[in-house]
């Protein structure tokens, strides 16, 4: 039995069905859901595609009209491409307005039942709003005229490997060069992308928050490098430890939407790098904030 039954129908035909097969997770048992990797050259999963298949475990055992507004996660071991993930839901807590749900990713390692990935989300009935405020969208192009991923890579031979394994299913416009040796410095420190999920995907909030959660871990960790240019690559590498979301408005994560990731702060070969979402008409959608290792290999 699949969590999104039908949903890779929809999306037939496009880009968008592949990260929809991401998506579609086979239902096991009780509270137990299983997700497989694409092929890649990749020697680890994306964490982005953890992430997303976690919160679509969550969100399966949730009653609609309770969407989720925010989610905590850490990543605790690299995963394996090669092996299916286990998905095992612990409803936490069933209130009048809030549902909440623990997920642990599982895998096995050497015959060996581990934990690769842990999240915990709260899905909210809603309420009227006492205050509304939100975030401005920066003032800048719009995607179209702008580089996408395949004329920074051919700019960077080599450089962008990575990237185009992990996000083909989502276009990307570049306000500026991910591979600038020069260093950002404050106060412009920011860096600014477009996104969209290529395609059409399935008219469906919990996919679009899925979706958008597999989005958000694309080039955040990489603001954590701004300060000394150059970005990823050479020398450098990274990891990130944990990932939270919270969902301000709902979204449609295949129409375009702005991207703005900065780090205020780095120490102990940690940076910590914030997130910044709006939709294409300035509504701010989300915010993101994540902590990494960034390491030399000089």
């Amino acid at each position: 039995m699949s969590s999104s039954s039908g949903s890779g129908a929809s999306a037939a035909a496009s880009p968008a069905a592949e990260l929809m097969e991401v998506l579609d997770l086979e239902e096991r048992g009780p509270d137990l859901y299983v997700g497989t990797t694409p092929s890649s050259p990749l020697q680890r999963i994306f964490g982005g595609q953890v992430a997303a298949q976690a919160l679509t475990a969550a969100q399966a055992t949730v009653a609609a009209g309770r969407p989720v507004h925010s989610l905590h996660s850490y990543f605790l071991r690299p995963g394996d491409p090669h092996e299916e993930i286990r998905y095992e839901v612990d409803r936490i807590r069933e209130g009048r307005t809030f549902s909440t749900r623990r997920v642990v990713a599982r895998q096995t390692r050497k015959g060996e039942d581990v934990a690769i990935f842990a999240l915990t989300a709260d899905f909210t009935a809603g309420e009227r709003a006492l205050v509304e405020h939100s975030l401005p969208m920066p003032d800048v192009p719009g995607p179209e005229g702008l580089p996408g991923l395949a004329e920074v890579a051919a700019a960077h031979p080599g450089r962008a490997d990575a990237s185009n394994a992990i996000s083909r299913a989502v276009e990307q416009r570049y306000l500026s060069d991910p591979y600038d040796p020069e260093p950002r410095l404050p106060p412009d420190t920011a860096f600014r992308v477009w996104f969209r999920v290529s395609g059409r995907l399935p008219d469906d909030e919990a996919v679009h928050a899925a979706a958008l959660t597999f989005v958000s871990d694309l080039t955040l960790l990489s603001a954590g490098l701004a300060r000394i240019g150059g970005g990823w690559g050479g020398s450098t590498v990274g990891a990130s430890l944990d990932h939270a979301v919270w969902f301000h408005r709902p979204v449609r994560a295949d129409e375009w939407f702005l991207y703005e990731t900065d780090s205020p702060a780095a120490a102990s070969g940690r940076a910590l790098c914030f997130g910044q979402i709006w939709a294409a008409d300035g509504t701010h959608v989300a915010t993101v904030v994540q902590e990494g290792l960034l390491r030399s290999l000089g």
